[in-house]
């Protein structure tokens, strides 16, 4: 990643592809979170998109970070993303992300194919085998390259939060912190801790997070809402996405809970506020 008077700008990103405009982009659009993110950075994109699980009409508000949504343009999720009207807003670079093996998520391939020959496309990758701390810089880099400066205030906010958490999660006996996905009132999908780079951040803290039972599902362990409980969380990380089913009383009416969203726009001040939250609520469950 560098900059260049004879080519302008250029950024390789995590498919190794190395993109280059004439000058520094300024009009981007941007997969939701991925655009809060760089919102945070100083960088307002001109438009965002969500991705198949998301509301073709409404972006999903749990991703959206501090974006100004009342007059961001929304260009669909998924099979129904308006191309045209993507198109139309005339961006200089797209930047999505991908959970691995290049593939763009988000985007159906044959629209990703369409667009990239278009507009330039950055990729980041968000993938279980990425830390938390190497997806967050990996953002940064790239802001950074756009133009943004440092922000010291969301750096110490960022090590304020770690240390808290660090205190927070110590002592003799750790809190059981069970992470999962409602499915609805039969069902629900238990978190693997180390497929999420959040939750392995949060164990990287020293935070006792629950491992469900080896089985099929690479990020997911799905089973009854019965079998949960039976894991006698302390503290339950809850999705709060749009296309997660409400969590109601399922696991009984006395089990703390704190709302949890897998696709955390990757900026210090995000991580920081979902830090700091953890901490507080391992504060208020500890023995």
């Amino acid at each position: 990643m560098a900059q260049h008077e004879a080519i302008g700008w250029e950024f390789t990103d995590d498919r190794d592809h190395l993109v280059r405009t004439a000058r520094r982009p300024s009009r981007l659009v941007a997969y939701v979170p991925t655009g809060a993110a760089l919102h945070d950075h100083g960088i307002r994109p001109v438009g965002v998109f969500g991705s198949a699980h998301d509301d073709p009409a409404l972006p999903d508000p749990a991703k959206t970070g501090s974006l100004p949504l009342a007059d961001l343009p929304y260009f669909g999720a998924g099979p129904a993303l308006d191309l045209d009207a993507l198109l139309a807003a005339r961006p200089d670079l797209v930047v999505a992300l991908t959970y691995g093996g290049g593939q763009v998520y988000g985007i159906d391939p044959e629209a990703a194919k369409h667009l990239e020959e278009q507009v330039p496309l950055v990729v980041l990758d968000v993938g279980g085998g990425r830390s938390l701390t190497g997806i967050r810089d990996r953002l940064t880099a790239l802001a950074r390259s756009l133009g943004a400066g440092p922000d010291p205030a969301a750096d110490t906010e960022l090590v304020a939060a770690e240390r808290r958490l660090t205190a927070s999660a110590a002592g003799p006996v750790r809190s059981r912190v069970l992470a999962l996905s409602p499915a609805g009132p039969d069902s629900v999908h238990l978190a693997r801790p180390y497929a999420w780079p959040d939750l392995a951040a949060l164990a990287g803290f020293g935070v006792g997070l629950v491992d469900p039972a080896p089985g099929q599902g690479a990020n997911w362990s799905t089973t009854t809402w019965a079998e949960a409980a039976a894991l006698e969380p302390d503290l339950v990380l809850t999705d709060v996405r749009g296309n997660a089913a409400a969590l109601g009383d399922a696991l009984g009416p006395h089990i703390p809970t704190l709302s949890w969203n897998p696709e955390l726009p990757p900026s210090a001040r995000e991580h920081a506020r979902f830090l700091t939250a953890v901490a507080e609520a391992l504060e208020a469950v500890r023995p």
